[in-house]
């Protein structure tokens, strides 16, 4: 599989793509609204941050509790409930004078439900793909993303200036329930990758099974904790230019989509591994011309060269990959999606106490140099990796995941409950 063309004549990949894309935007735009909303209400940057970022510090139960779910649960109904889930939690955050602590308690939960989406779609995506194909496929979403957070910032803007925050979460929630219906009604009943019922038990113990590689314990460390320093930096663009923290997040988005395409396009897979440590430096080491307080012009250029650098999460998850049983895929990547959501949400919550202490500014520059740091330590750690995958725990029968082109395969008939 080699060009975007071949992605797309893939059956599933189109509406697993454009459901994708509505929920990335609902999500900017949602983001946007509430941490504005919190910000005129508090006037703190910490509340200001974490209420953007929130929903992924309950990553971390969802990590801890659900994630054997991952692979066990039907994935059309189970991304269509996520997305029903917020398309409710949202509109109901659009109601006038709702409470500050209602907030936050809704963002949790969302938060929590969640969890699961990143294992379900992303393990659903490398099913429909063969395996060669996945790092194309997950850079076109993550190209979408880009492009749907930067049209959802500037859009989001907008409508906050020229309208309301409540009138922005009403227009994320209906984005959130086109998300849903997208799932629901073009994607075909597939079976749970393997079977079994999910547990907390079975989670704790696919976790430590992955956790105990020592390859792929780096390749996740690497996946994690760089990335969410930085986000804990966009975290703080409200309360640095509260009037322009739009064209920030936009400048952001559009870094991320230069970086992506040029990693999962262009780049041939021999350079391409020797990137991955070269791009997380290079996602820091902008941040640190916040401590001049630069304008918002060169702000919005610093931001959009550092934020190339999230292609690095392309070249790791491809790794990841490598070094992952098919049956536990799901699982590694709802990890990879939780344990980075949930170390995005920390920093969020770090840079925005750092601020409240501080300023904006140099806060972003501590969190960019505490980035720069844990990549160096991370790359002289790091051994060269020997994909063997480790045999799944002990959790009953595995279906293997058949690695034809989805075309190639008749979808069940069965209705199917959402």
């Amino acid at each position: 599989m080699r060009s975007y063309s071949d992605l797309f004549r893939t059956r599933e990949f189109t509406p697993l793509f454009l459901s994708s894309a509505l929920h990335a935007a609902a999500s900017t735009i949602g983001g946007l609204a509430i941490g504005t909303l919190v910000y005129r209400a508090t006037e703190s940057p910490l509340l200001s941050a974490v209420s953007m970022f929130g929903p992924q510090l309950a990553q971390v139960a969802g990590a801890t509790t659900l994630l054997s779910a991952a692979d066990r649960l039907a994935p059309r109904a189970t991304l269509t409930g996520i997305a029903l889930s917020f398309a409710v939690g949202t509109a109901v955050m659009a109601t006038p004078g709702l409470p500050v602590w209602t907030v936050f308690t809704l963002i949790a939960v969302l938060g929590l439900v969640s969890s699961l989406g990143g294992g379900v779609r992303w393990g659903l995506l490398n099913e429909i793909l063969p395996k060669e194909g996945y790092l194309l496929g997950r850079s076109v979403f993550n190209m979408v993303n880009g492009l749907m957070q930067i049209t959802g910032y500037m859009t989001g803007a907008a409508l906050v200036t020229l309208l309301s925050a409540q009138v922005t979460l009403a227009t994320a929630a209906v984005l959130y329930l086109g998300s849903a219906l997208t799932v629901r009604l073009g994607m075909a009943r597939r079976a749970p990758r393997a079977t079994g019922r999910p547990s907390v038990a079975r989670t704790w113990r696919t976790n430590a099974l992955l956790w105990s590689s020592p390859p792929r314990r780096t390749t996740f460390l690497l996946l994690w904790i760089p990335n969410g320093l930085i986000v804990g930096c966009e975290s703080l663009f409200v309360s640095y230019a509260p009037d322009r923290a739009g064209v920030l997040f936009a400048s952001a988005a559009f870094g991320m989509f230069v970086g992506d395409v040029t990693i999962g396009r262009f780049v041939p897979p021999a350079v391409r591994r020797r990137l991955g440590i070269p791009c997380l430096l290079l996602l820091a080491a902008p941040y640190l011309l916040f401590a001049l307080r630069p304008g918002t012009a060169v702000a919005a250029v610093g931001v959009a060269v550092a934020s190339v650098g999230f292609g690095a999460s392309l070249i790791q998850q491809e790794q990841l990959m490598s070094l992952t049983p098919d049956e536990l895929s799901g699982h590694a990547l709802g990890l990879h999606s939780s344990g980075m959501l949930t170390l995005q949400g920390v920093s969020a919550a770090v840079a925005g106490a750092v601020a409240q202490l501080t300023s904006p500014g140099a806060a972003m520059t501590v969190m960019a140099l505490a980035s720069l740091a844990t990549t160096l330590t991370l790359a002289v750690r790091r051994r060269p990796a020997r994909p063997g995958p480790d045999p799944a725990p002990e959790s009953g029968p595995v279906r293997e995941p058949s690695r034809g082109p989805a075309s190639a395969r008749e979808p069940e008939q069965a209705p199917e409950s959402a």
